[in-house]
């Protein structure tokens, strides 16, 4: 006989009042368990003791109450997770205060790490079991009941969705695509959802132009109140304020494209709400700005300007990347897959997708440096010959034009601040600041990272030995001196180390070293001899600089001063050989004071 779904199946059992034998569903309140699951907090900012010891203890509550849940069979599974409203809002705490790659933190203990580890395995887990609705040929649901009890109960709606993405995209990318994937398609009410909810996304790409004073597509038509005070640009505002933006922005970016990248699906949504053209608006007014305010602030902090100006970029790559998919999904694969005769329509739509961006000429630029806009037009080309050609003629032109007066070879770069000279820190903060655009930008690491790839202090000693033993205890073969290169090439990041290996992604200079290298004790390279200076350094009397010294240079005893020369310019010095030669002034060897250096720099 069969077995019947989960939804559908009776059991048998007594009643504790009567104590008579009673039928009732399998999926009914009875079933649920007693047990209250407390809500998540995040660990510590500052690492102090005694909130380290407070959240280890609550997280070891939740991590041991998830374990408990998933070693439950599947019918008392599913119980608790439909009628224990504790277990939901635990879930949801966890997807809310978790700390992203990209948040500010400080570098946490090494067990606040690994209990986060767990949980972080633990979460998905739950997920991914709450998104299957068939364990096995004897523990199922059907199909639209399954639907209905995800739809009905909140087990997941869109925010719930994005946060999963976002979260565990990286390193979980095929389940996470199965998991959402299953869910939209047993439920497609949650299409009707996402719909609903992209006035809310484009909401806040319109938040960030009305915060920064920036008149753009969607902003505030309500007009302004006397009192109220005018907004201030990114340019004037202060550096916190910018701060906040900048997160905010990476943090939209970041999320949208994590979901977008795991759900493709869901790009007609998305493009029924003329997200493309106003992305790209967005793009044109807002990163121009916040890019000419963080080049502004060079007197300001420079580790901080450092980290804006690496997110910004990160941001920048992951709208264009956004815009990419949707490109792709609503017009490009179509094409591809579908036949001649119905491909008309999505050529149709590429056009004007591209029509309607003719006058966002940054936004065009920085798109086709990442992806070509002419390889999509041949593409187009190929495959139908019925082609405008005019149309896509007036495309190219458009995009050629966006590049008068810019380096195509630097495109791929983010545009850096001028360097200043200055020694009070100007040169400190134009590296900084300019220090992300020599990242690859089309590397595989660089996805990894995320909008976490911002730049941290150079990592060593007794933290540099940590990151390595976390590495080598999970893969006690590989030498130290491999995992330190790996290390160096991932920004000190294990995780991303490990998954990187276990994944066979390394990088191309990283596969080709030797796995069992030996980590090299460095010697210092500017040894204590080198590293002395003197008043004869690097003249013509330096013995630590100079092999050998000229001998008829030297004189001993006093020098006799010709009288007749005593006030010139360059006094003439009476040898005993009678050679006479000239000597300059001894002001005329000393160094530039660094006052005089600064005066110098801060001419207009």
């Amino acid at each position: 006989m069969p077995a019947l779904p989960l939804d559908q199946l009776q059991i048998t059992h007594k009643d504790l009042k009567t104590g008579k034998l009673r039928t009732s569903p399998a999926l009914h309140p009875e079933q649920k368990a007693d047990r209250y699951f407390v809500l998540y907090k995040p660990p510590p900012k500052d690492n102090i003791p005694a909130l380290v010891e407070e959240y280890l203890e609550r997280a070891t509550f939740v991590a041991n109450d998830l374990d408990w849940l998933l070693a439950l069979p599947h019918d008392k599974f599913w119980c608790q997770v439909v009628f224990d409203e504790t277990l939901q809002k635990c879930l949801d705490s966890y997807l809310h205060y978790v700390p992203r790659k990209f948040d500010d933190w400080v570098a946490p203990a090494p067990e606040v790490v690994d209990m986060e580890k767990r949980l972080h395995r633990s979460v998905f887990l739950t997920f991914l079991r709450m998104s299957t609705h068939k364990e096995s040929k004897d523990h199922f649901i059907s199909p639209s009941a399954f639907g209905e009890i995800l739809y009905n109960n909140f087990l997941f709606d869109i925010p719930k969705i994005l946060d999963l993405c976002v979260l565990f995209g990286k390193g979980n990318s095929p389940l996470l695509q199965k998991m959402i994937g299953n869910i939209f398609l047993q439920q497609p009410s949650y299409y009707n959802d996402l719909d609903e909810t992209m006035p809310t996304i484009l909401q806040v790409f319109s938040n960030i132009l009305q915060h920064c004073g920036l008149q753009g597509d969607g902003a505030c038509t309500t007009p302004q109140k006397l009192e109220e005070r005018g907004r201030l640009t990114p340019s004037d505002m202060p550096l916190l304020e910018l701060k906040d933006i900048v997160l905010y922005l990476c943090d939209t970016c970041t999320t949208l494209w994590a979901f977008l990248d795991i759900f493709p699906l869901a790009c007609p949504t998305f493009q029924k709400h003329d997200f493309c053209y106003r992305l790209a608006s967005f793009y044109e007014i807002a990163i121009s700005e916040l890019e000419s305010a963080i080049k502004k602030r060079r007197l300001e902090d420079s580790k901080l300007l450092g980290d804006l100006w690496q997110r910004l970029s990160h941001s920048r790559k992951k709208l264009l990347e956004i815009f990419h998919i949707l490109l792709n999904q609503i017009c490009l694969l179509p094409v591809l897959e579908s036949s001649c005769d119905n491909i008309q329509g999505f050529i149709e739509e590429f056009l004007q997708i591209f029509s309607s961006l003719l006058q966002e000429k940054r936004f065009l630029r920085d798109y086709d440096a990442l992806f070509p806009v002419a390889d999509d037009i041949s593409l187009l080309q190929q495959a139908s010959s019925a082609l405008d050609e005019t149309r896509t003629a007036y495309i190219l032109q458009a995009v050629e034009s966006a590049w008068e007066g810019v380096d195509r070879r630097k495109a791929t770069n983010a545009k850096d601040p001028p360097v200043a000279e200055n020694p009070n820190g100007v040169v400190v903060v134009a590296e900084a600041v300019s220090r992300p655009s020599s990242l690859p930008q089309n590397s595989e690491e660089e996805e990894c990272l995320g909008a976490a790839a911002a730049p941290g202090p150079t990592v060593c000693g007794v933290e540099l030995d940590s990151l390595i033993s976390q590495v080598k205890d999970l893969l006690p073969d590989l030498g130290e001196g491999f995992i330190l290169a790996c290390l160096e090439h991932y920004s000190y990041d294990p995780e991303q180390v490990i998954n990187n290996i276990l994944e066979g992604r390394l990088a191309p200079a990283l596969s080709q070293l030797d796995r069992g290298l030996d980590r090299q004790v460095k010697p210092d390279v500017t040894p204590l001899l080198a590293s002395r200076h003197n008043i004869f350094q690097n003249d013509e009397f330096d013995v630590f600089s100079r092999d050998s010294v000229d001998l008829s240079r030297v004189h001993k005893g006093r020098r006799k001063y010709l009288l007749s020369d005593s006030l010139s310019p360059d006094p003439v010095l009476e040898t005993p050989g009678d050679k006479v030669s000239k000597v300059p002034r001894p002001h005329s060897q000393r160094a530039q004071r660094p006052w005089e250096r600064l005066r110098t720099l801060n001419r207009p």
